[in-house]
């Protein structure tokens, strides 16, 4: 278990490859540094998720995303406006990167509101977020949930309290320019 966020030895563990539920500004999520296949790889396995799913990416800010240069000017006007929060951005990506874009040539990309988390993402890169919870089972709203999920199969937690009624984030992309919502989540956003 770690203390919190800012654990030093959170960061170290996410940084050697570790795999650890924490609380996000929406639910909790599974995370790994996106820059590690292997541990990308684990969570795949460890929610039994379909492989052709790319995952959620966390990011400090825009600044840490590589891929901001394929962007339109739509792309850039929704970050600006819903980031930092609940809002993914489907995105094109140039990354050579199979295991994250699983096929897809786009990422999911994601700002969180929660300042403790942005800082975290500032000492560990992006992180893989899916939320913690096999495939097929509702998302773990408490620390004993997401336990009872996957144990000692992961490499530690982060108590966050209760999420009762939050919601994923809002997913959109973009289709000729307009805004597409993928999953309706926390966050109203207009097509």
């Amino acid at each position: 278990m770690f203390a919190s966020l800012e654990d030093q030895a959170l960061i170290n563990c996410l940084n050697q490859g570790g795999v650890v539920i924490i609380p996000t500004d929406t639910l909790y999520g599974i995370v790994a540094r996106a820059s590690d296949k292997q541990a990308v790889e684990r969570i795949y396995t460890l929610r039994g998720r379909a492989p052709e799913k790319p995952c959620i990416i966390l990011a400090a800010g825009p600044w840490q995303i590589t891929d901001t240069h394929l962007w339109t000017d739509a792309h850039r006007a929704i970050a600006a406006k819903y980031w930092p929060g609940a809002v993914s951005l489907v995105a094109p990506t140039a990354t050579t990167q199979e295991y994250l874009h699983r096929g897809t040539h786009t990422l999911a990309y994601r700002v969180p509101a929660d300042s403790d988390l942005r800082a975290l993402l500032t000492n560990t890169g992006m992180l893989v977020a899916p939320s913690a919870n096999p495939e097929s089972s509702p998302p773990a709203t408490t620390l004993q949930e997401a336990q009872a999920y996957f144990g000692d199969r992961v490499d530690g937690y982060v108590d966050g309290g209760a999420f009762g009624d939050h919601e994923p984030s809002t997913l959109v992309t973009l289709v000729d320019g307009a805004v597409r919502v993928l999953r309706e989540g926390a966050v109203r956003v207009e097509g």
